[in-house]
C-alpha cells in the first residue's frame, strides 16, 4: 500500500492524468508461493490421489457413485491449508458412507407386499431373507479403492444375497406357504411347477404354530430323525423317522408326514404339526427333488 500510495503521488504531482501500475513492480508484493512451488505441487499431487478414485456401486437399475466430489469434503485442512493427516475421521467417513448405502438399499429386515396365488395381498416380514451389505467387508475394500484411486464400477460386498433387486426383492422364483389355506406352490418364473396341500404346525399352541416370514432352505437330507427337545433324563420329545427332511426356519421344513389322516383344510387347527410344514410322501419327494437353497420360501396366513 505504501509502494502505491507513493506512485499515485508522483503521478499527481507530475500532473499525469492515468497511471500503469503494472508497469510499476514495486507497488505489487510478490507471493511467498508461486504456482510451481515444489512443495505446493506435492501437497496438490497429495490431494489429488485421495479424490482420483471412482467407486460406482450397482444396485439393479439403480447406481451410486462416489468419486472426489465427495471424497474432497472428507479431507481436513489446518489453517494454512496443509492436509491434515487424519486417519480416524476419513475412516469415520467411510463407514458412515458404507452404513448409508445399506440403510438405503438393505431388504434383509423389511416388511414386503406380496401377491398372493388366492389373490390376496398380504405383508411379510423378512429377518432371514433379502439384501444386505457386508459393512465391515465394504468398509475394508473401499478404503483400499480409494488409497489406490481405482476406479470402478461393482457391487458392494454382501453378506446376503436376494433373488432380485428393487421393491419385490422375492422376484418370481419362489415357494409360496399360504397357512391359511394350508396350500404350498412352487413358482418358477412366474409359473407353478409343483403345488401341494400340507399341514402346517397347531394353531393351538403358541410355540407350535408355524410362524410367517420369508427364509431360504438351509439343505436337504433323506432319511433323517426329527427330534423334539431333549428332556432331563437324556431322551428327546418326540424321535420321527422321516423320509424327506428340508429345513429352512431353525428346527422348522418341508417333511413327509405319513402318520397324517389326510393334508389342508382345517386339520392344523386341531392335529397340526409342531412347526414344520407336513406335507404327502409323494408331494415331499417331488419337492425334495426340485427345490432349490436360493429360492426364498414365503409363508403367510
Amino acid at each position: 500500500m505504501k509502494e502505491a500510495y507513493k506512485a499515485l503521488d508522483t503521478a499527481i504531482s507530475g500532473s499525469q492524468t492515468s497511471i500503469d501500475l503494472g508497469s510499476t513492480p514495486d507497488v505489487y508484493a510478490v507471493a511467498a508461493v508461486t504456482s510451481d512451488d515444489p512443495t505446493l505441487q506435492a501437497t496438490r499431487d497429495a490431494y489429488n490421489n485421495y479424490t482420483k478414485a471412482s467407486i460406482t456401486y450397482t444396485f439393479g437399475e439403480q447406481t451410486v457413485t462416489l468419486d472426489g466430489s465427495t471424497l474432497k469434503e472428507w479431507l481436513q485442512f489446518d489453517d494454512k491449508g496443509q492436509l491434515v493427516q487424519d486417519d480416524a475421521s476419513f475412516t469415520q467417513h467411510i463407514k458412515d458412507f458404507v452404513a448409508q448405502l445399506a440403510s438405503e438399499h438393505d431388504t434383509v429386515g423389511t416388511t414386503r407386499s406380496f401377491n398372493t396365488t388366492s389373490g390376496r395381498t398380504v405383508s411379510v416380514y423378512g429377518s432371514a431373507y433379502g439384501w444386505k451389505i457386508d459393512q465391515d467387508a465394504e468398509a475394508a475394500q473401499l478404503t483400499e479403492e480409494i488409497r489406490t484411486g481405482t476406479q470402478t464400477t461393482r457391487e458392494p460386498v454382501y453378506s446376503m444375497r436376494a433373488n432380485s433387486y428393487g421393491y419385490n426383492d422375492i422376484g418370481s422364483t419362489y415357494i409360496e406357504v399360504d397357512l391359511s389355506s394350508q396350500h404350498m406352490y412352487y413358482y418358477q418364473n412366474g409359473s407353478i411347477i409343483f403345488d401341494s396341500d400340507i399341514v402346517s404346525g397347531d394353531i393351538r399352541y403358541d410355540d407350535r404354530a408355524t410362524p410367517p416370514g420369508i427364509f431360504t432352505l438351509y439343505y436337504k437330507k433323506s432319511p433323517d430323525v426329527l427330534r423334539g427337545e431333549k428332556k432331563p433324563d437324556g431322551t428327546y420329545e418326540y424321535e420321527t423317522q422321516v423320509t424327506y427332511w428340508m429345513p429352512f426356519n431353525g428346527g422348522i421344513g418341508f417333511h413327509d408326514a405319513t402318520w397324517q389322516a389326510y393334508f389342508g383344510g382345517d386339520r392344523y387347527t386341531y392335529a397340526g404339526s409342531h412347526g414344520c410344514i407336513n406335507m404327502p410322501l409323494d408331494a415331499a419327494a417331488t419337492l425334495y427333488s426340485i427345490i432349490d437353497t436360493n429360492v426364498p420360501i414365503v409363508c403367510f396366513y
